[in-house]
C-alpha cells in the first residue's frame, strides 16, 4: 500500500468511526487513551506558564547562560505545580502547560501562578545575580490561566504518539500567557470568580489582589 492510500484509508477512518468517551477522574496519561476514537472529558483548569522574550537570551547571551536559565525556570515551574496537585502535560521549548481538576483547581492554579513570580523575583533571579555579579539579564516570564470542558484525545503514530487538549482553556491560557507585561498572571473572568477568598484577597487589612481588566478580558496581578 501507498503512503497516500494509507493517509486516505486513516483520513476516512477517522471521520466514519464513532467517539467513544468517558468522563475523566483524573488527568489521564497517554497511555490511559487508545488510538482509536475514544476521549476523555475533563472539567479542567488550564495552567501555561512562559519563559518571556527566550528569543532574545538565545540571541544575545551564550548557549550554556540560556541552558541554565531554561533548567531553573522549567524546573521550578513543575516542582510548584506538583506540590499544588497540578499535572504537567507537556513542555513546549521555553514554557510548561499543566492541568488542574477537582474543587480547587481554580485556587490552586492561581496559587501557582502566583508562587512561580515569587520564586522567580526571589530564588531564581538573586542566584543567577550572584554567581554572575557582572549580569545584565533580567528574567521573566507571564502565566495564563483558563477554564473549560475538555475533551483529552490521543494523536501522532505508534511510537511516537501525545495526548491532544481539546477546548477552549488549554487555547486561551496560552493567549494569555503572550500577553503584554504589565501582570505577571492573567486569568479569565470565570477562574476568578472560583477562586477561593485566600486566593483573592491578602495583605493587612485585606485586600482585592486581582485588577479587573473589563470588557471581559479577565483579571490580572502583579505580584
Amino acid at each position: 500500500m501507498s503512503l497516500a492510500q494509507e493517509l486516505r484509508d486513516y483520513a476516512a477512518k477517522t471521520h466514519k468511526d464513532a467517539w467513544q468517551r468517558r468522563d475523566g477522574q483524573k488527568v489521564p496519561n497517554t497511555e490511559d487513551v487508545a488510538h482509536k476514537n475514544e476521549a476523555v472529558d475533563l472539567d479542567a483548569v488550564v495552567l501555561y506558564a512562559d519563559l518571556k522574550d527566550s528569543t532574545g537570551l538565545v540571541r544575545g547571551y551564550k548557549d550554556w547562560f540560556a541552558s541554565e536559565v531554561y533548567k531553573n525556570y522549567l524546573y521550578t515551574t513543575s516542582r510548584i505545580i506538583r506540590a499544588h496537585d497540578g499535572v504537567i502535560t507537556a513542555f513546549d521549548g521555553d514554557r510548561v502547560m499543566a492541568v488542574f481538576i477537582g474543587g480547587s483547581k481554580n485556587s490552586n492554579a492561581a496559587k501557582v501562578a502566583l508562587k512561580i513570580n515569587w520564586a522567580v523575583k526571589n530564588i531564581l533571579q538573586p542566584a543567577m545575580d550572584e554567581q554572575y555579579p557582572n549580569n545584565t539579564y533580567r528574567l521573566r516570564q507571564k502565566v495564563g490561566i483558563a477554564s473549560s470542558k475538555t475533551m483529552v484525545a490521543r494523536t501522532g503514530i505508534r511510537g511516537s504518539n501525545d495526548l491532544v487538549w481539546v477546548g477552549n482553556a488549554a487555547n486561551i491560557a496560552a493567549k494569555l500567557a503572550a500577553m503584554d507585561d504589565s501582570y505577571a498572571t492573567y486569568i479569565t473572568e470565570d477562574v476568578f470568580k472560583r477562586l477561593s477568598d485566600k486566593t483573592k484577597y491578602g495583605g493587612d487589612p485585606k485586600r482585592l489582589m486581582w485588577t479587573d481588566l473589563g470588557s471581559g478580558a479577565g483579571y490580572g496581578r502583579v505580584c
